[in-house]
């Protein structure tokens, strides 16, 4: 008897190890999986909806939408909802630029007879708007788009730069746009940036999203 009283005792205990090493792979091994799963579906998600506002933001200013007035801004951040954009703050930034090539004819045009003018062969910015938080950074580099910014002093209130200055202010090129797209002299580029802090995962992942739409 008092040997059956030890076998059913040592049954016991080892049920209640088992136990506990199934509750410990849980916690080590189920729960971390879980929990992965969930932030990368969620990045997932965030991703894709970045993805589109970049896109149909850089398809309404190819079609003329006004983005300096607040009407136009006010339609990005409808398109936004949920990741905090505001005509000057918030999570997220959106850049549109217009992008052009100079060429020999443009120099002509603007007062350079021989077709020799400084941006002479470069891609130019002939329009930029920035709609957002514009202190956040792309792709953790020290600006907000990865092709350069235009002085603020030669941009209009309307987004625009003058043929005068994008011809020959070296603040004014685009750099390394024309190995993504190359582009002629008359041509335009509509380029639309995007990058977004998510603020719902922003602890795990402080990198950010960014995407690009070029029309």
């Amino acid at each position: 008897m008092p040997l059956a009283i030890s076998l059913q005792r040592r049954r016991q205990n080892q049920r209640g190890s088992s136990l506990l090493e199934f509750l410990l792979a849980c916690l080590l091994l189920i729960l971390p999986l879980l929990f992965g799963t969930f932030i990368f579906g969620m990045r997932l998600v965030r991703a894709n909806q970045v993805a589109e506002i970049c896109r149909d933001a850089g398809h309404m200013y190819a079609f003329g939408v006004n983005f300096s007035q607040s009407s136009g801004q006010n339609e990005l951040i409808k398109l936004a909802q949920g990741l905090n954009l505001t005509p000057t703050g918030g999570n997220g930034v959106i850049i549109l630029s217009t992008i052009t090539f100079v060429g020999p004819n443009d120099c002509i045009a603007g007062g350079y007879p021989s077709g020799n003018c400084p941006n002479l062969n470069n891609t130019v910015f002939a329009g930029r708007l920035v709609i957002g938080n514009s202190g956040l950074t792309i792709n953790r580099q020290s600006q907000v788009s990865v092709f350069g910014a235009p002085p603020a002093s030669i941009v209009d209130s309307n987004g625009n730069i003058s043929p005068s200055n994008y011809i020959q202010n070296p603040g004014a090129v685009a750099n390394n746009f024309y190995s993504v797209i190359p582009i002629s002299s008359g041509q335009l580029a509509y380029v639309a940036e995007a990058f977004f802090v998510a603020p719902d995962f922003s602890l795990l992942n402080p990198g950010g999203i960014s995407a690009r739409s070029i029309f």
